[in-house]
């Protein structure tokens, strides 16, 4: 197992706003422990409060809802889901959490272009500044109310997404045309006598990014996606995009919300989720020991079994994660749990957290290359009391091997659904 300190990115304060950084690099200066860990508790609290909320928008039709079913990785139809129709479905905008990480909130917005909802006055109407960025989507070509209000949005200095949604039945009625060979029934100029999946999603972005610069639109990105099939096209692109175009504080609650697409984006949670097992480990720190003396508080254990729970969750190793990934690719969910390891998130208690943490000590620990990566600014004082803590040793032992079987779990499970 590698050594605390070993995975931390060059930056390992990013994930924290500003203000709160100076905060806690003030509080390990001052070389209190306790007073270090009820910081690191407070800023481990206020991360998990961070919010993010997206809009989505675009004309009546253009699989607004499904999309926003899509995002949260359920079925039109699931509970809690936006509602779907061929008419207009929408009429103010409605607030749908993630059913797992509330703090992320996608907004379906009514379609634009009614006599009451205007380009010029949809943004005030539908409260700007209440979103991080918004994702226009079409499911034919952009039209100008799409444009116009992309427009609007760049004025006001917010990021904006095309995405261009149902190509999986533009694919499927283009796949009519031929016959069971993949050989064109009648001669067109305009298709190729071949059946090519590739020529054809080529030809609809090219459309689409024609009728943008049509619209004097600068070059944008146009993501192609299927609401049905998240895991194809450009699907898993759009949330990488998403993600990496985020202030660096909001990355890790986005992230968290989304489906386990590919490995990249298991790789991508495993490295952020990485990143704060040091913070994790500094809130154990300064009190008496119970229930395993010299490893861990009662406050410490019950931040244990929370943290463990959600790594469960935010890899899909809980119950209506299985559940769902089951039903999306007919996969008996006996197959998908028989390749998981460790805990589901429902079997994680207190006195698994104690087994977990005795078989933790003697972990090691570099503690100077943590120093050296971590706290720069801490006193030689402070280092030297936190490296000689047991409970920051054996914390940090248990999260980072927890957070690497979870992961590898996640992957397991990921490469028997796509069988």
């Amino acid at each position: 197992m590698a050594g605390a300190g070993e995975n931390l990115g060059p930056e390992p304060f990013s994930s924290i706003p500003p203000e709160q950084q100076e905060e806690l690099k003030a509080a390990l200066r001052k070389g209190n422990l306790e007073a270090v860990a009820s910081k690191t508790r407070e800023v481990l609290g206020n991360l998990d409060k961070v919010g993010l909320n997206i809009a989505v928008t675009g004309i009546a039709g253009s699989g607004k809802s499904s999309f926003v079913n899509a995002m949260h990785g359920l079925d039109d139809g699931d509970k809690d889901t936006a509602s779907t129709g061929v008419t207009e479905t929408t009429f103010k905008p409605a607030c749908f959490p993630h059913s797992q990480n509330p703090n992320v909130i996608i907004w379906d917005l009514p379609g634009i272009g009614t006599p009451t909802l205007r380009a010029d006055t949809y943004l005030q109407q539908m409260q700007f500044d209440r979103y991080d960025f918004f994702i226009i989507i079409s499911c034919t070509r952009f039209t100008e109310y799409d444009i116009k209000l992309a427009r609007e949005i760049q004025g006001l200095g917010k990021r904006f997404y095309f995405v261009r949604a149902k190509v999986d039945q533009d694919l499927d009625n283009e796949r009519r045309l031929y016959d069971q060979s993949g050989c064109l029934k009648k001669p067109s100029a305009s298709r190729p006598p071949q059946y090519d999946e590739a020529v054809i999603l080529k030809n609809i972005r090219d459309n689409c990014n024609g009728n943008l610069e049509t619209g004097g639109m600068d070059f944008q990105q146009v993501f192609l996606v299927s609401n049905w099939y998240i895991n194809e096209y450009d699907f898993p692109r759009l949330q990488e995009t998403l993600l990496h175009e985020l202030p660096s504080h909001k990355r890790l609650t986005f992230l968290r919300s989304l489906s386990n697409l590919s490995k990249e984006t298991l790789k991508e949670k495993k490295n952020y989720l990485m990143d704060q097992v040091w913070l994790k480990s500094l809130a154990s720190l300064g009190a008496s020991v119970v229930p395993v003396p010299g490893f861990a508080t009662e406050r410490s254990a019950v931040l244990l079994v929370t943290s463990l729970k959600l790594y469960c969750q935010d890899f899909g190793l809980d119950k209506d994660s299985l559940d769902g990934i089951a039903r999306r690719t007919n996969k008996p969910i006996e197959e998908l749990r028989a390749v998981i390891k460790s805990p589901l998130a429902h079997e994680i208690t207190e006195d698994l957290v104690i087994k977990l943490l005795s078989e933790a000590v003697g972990g090691a620990v570099n503690y100077a290359l943590v120093f050296k990566n971590i706290l720069p600014i801490a006193c030689p004082v402070i280092g030297s009391a936190v490296s000689g803590t047991v409970s920051y040793n054996t914390t940090y032992t248990l999260l980072e091997g927890f957070l690497n079987d979870v992961a590898d779990d996640a992957t397991r499970v990921l490469e028997k659904a796509s069988k």
